[in-house]
């Protein structure tokens, strides 16, 4: 059909109407933006927002009323569109959900002594492969590894000589263990130990894809040592043992010792190699928390391999620590893979900072530990003090009774005592709620519980409860905020 030259003429009349990017960017009003975000910003967000603007002259969608509304926001259309495109970013929240250890919210924050020295690298150069006194290089992460196992060797009764290597996380610490002790011939493993973590992690498909051969023995729930025994061939390289992180088998069980297990390997002479993956450097009964797996025990024991996450218990930066007999972590050490998988400066300097703090007698400094030992009736004084602060006739706060966790892929089952801050509006359900909550500057992250958004101060430093207070109230000054 021949286009029709009424519609055409209008549509022209339109386009002409449009303003040119260089020109609207030029704007005082665009040029307000220029100063927060930069003209390369304030650029794009203009010809995508002037783009659609097009496309919907183009599509019909228009009168020329409504165009004129439209080219009046164009400036706050492009300010949103900023807006958007930044709180899609990394950003800093207010983690109020009660789990210390959210893996979704970064896990670990870092304590002030690791963020000190994360700066004090990375503002300039620094000494990461370069011997001060030789003027010679160096191995990278020496000095770490060395308060590593120093860290260790405080903690533990007896600790045999050891080496320490530092990776990216825990995931590729089991890795490149795998593929460097047993690529081309079997790993056993209890069946009770095949788990699966976050975010699709199995164990069977890092054995696999490592090299290595899968040997499972026992059953969910009923591993004996001679399960282990009967399975060792010429072919087993190595004996493994996981950390159930996410998950607790109760009931008719049976597992055997660490003990047993390493008796087995000497007298098979087959590595015993742990993924203990949490990290814990403070014995957990402190806190009301049984049977969690001790790090220094593992790491001081004659376990010949010890795998742990930097950013679960340790409370540091994410990275991967395998702490081993010397012999062990050298053939490590010299996989070519390493070079994939080893850490930068700023993971060192991190590192370096939580190391201290504990070698220091610090260890609170460290947030993770700190929310651990923080007891709940000095949870529950600040929930009731921010709950009479929010309380208006359209926001109801009260203060409830919880459970907080220590999360993670750690401590399965287990619970610390705490109290949350309930929010209900008069105007809006709890998941628009939670969802404007998570629209504030900061973002506050809260959970639903019976109909209600909790925030479980536990997990929110104290200082930060007078700007919680702050950004809800500004939020919620009208009674009836919309949908």
């Amino acid at each position: 059909m021949p286009a029709d030259p009424v519609v055409n003429g209008m549509l022209n009349s339109q386009y002409r109407k449009l303003p040119q990017l260089g020109e609207f960017v030029s704007r005082a009003q665009m040029q307000q933006l220029v100063d927060i975000y930069s003209e390369d910003l304030v650029t794009e967000a203009s010809r995508r927002v002037i783009a659609r603007l097009r496309t919907r002259l183009t599509q019909g969608a228009m009168t020329d009323a409504e165009l004129q509304i439209d080219l009046e926001q164009l400036g706050e259309s492009v300010a949103l569109d900023l807006a958007n495109d930044r709180a899609q970013s990394l950003r800093s929240v207010i983690n109020a959900t009660g789990v210390i250890l959210q893996t979704n919210l970064g896990r670990a924050p870092l304590s002030q002594a690791a963020i000190r020295r994360i700066e004090e690298v990375a503002s300039g150069y620094c000494n990461l492969e370069f011997d001060l006194i030789s003027g010679e290089r160096s191995q990278r992460g020496a000095s770490i590894e060395k308060l590593i196992l120093r860290l260790l060797a405080a903690k533990a009764s007896a600790a045999p000589s050891r080496s320490a290597l530092v990776v990216n996380n825990c995931a590729a610490a089991t890795y490149i263990a795998l593929n460097s002790l047993a690529e081309g011939g079997e790993v056993i493993v209890s069946r009770g130990e095949l788990v699966e973590i976050g975010g699709g992690f199995r164990i069977p498909d890092i054995l696999r894809k490592s090299g290595a051969l899968l040997r499972e023995v026992g059953t969910t729930n009923r591993t004996r040592i001679g399960d282990y025994a009967a399975a060792i061939t010429p072919a087993t390289r190595l004996l493994l043992r996981v950390h159930r992180s996410n998950f607790r088998i109760e009931g008719f069980t049976e597992r055997p010792t660490l003990e047993e297990l390493i008796h087995l390997g000497q007298r098979a002479s087959v590595p015993v190699f742990e993924d203990q993956g949490t990290g814990c450097a403070v014995p957990l009964d402190e806190y009301g928390i049984e049977d969690e797996a001790y790090w220094p025990d593992s790491a001081s024991s004659n376990l010949d391999l010890v795998a742990s996450s930097g950013d679960k218990l340790l409370g540091g930066p994410q990275c991967g620590i395998l702490v081993g007999k010397s012999a062990i972590i050298e053939t490590i050490r010299s996989n070519p893979l390493y070079r994939a998988f080893r850490v930068d400066k700023l993971t060192y300097a991190a590192l370096q900072g939580t190391l201290t703090a504990y070698l220091d007698g610090n260890r609170e400094s460290i947030p993770a530990i700190r929310m651990l030992a923080m007891q709940p009736e000095a949870v529950e004084l600040r929930c009731h003090a921010c709950a009479d602060a929010l309380r208006s006739p359209a926001l109801h706060t009260h203060v409830v009774a919880t459970r907080s966790v220590v999360g993670g892929g750690t401590t399965p089952g287990a619970s610390l005592p705490s109290f949350a801050v309930a929010l209900e509006h008069t105007g809006i359900n709890e998941t628009t709620l939670a969802a404007r909550l998570r629209r504030l500057d900061p973002p506050i992250v809260g959970r639903i519980s019976d109909h209600r958004v909790l925030l479980d101060l536990r997990t929110v430093p104290e200082e930060y409860d007078e700007l919680l207070v702050r950004r809800i109230g500004a939020a919620f000054r009208t009674s009836e905020p919309e949908e």
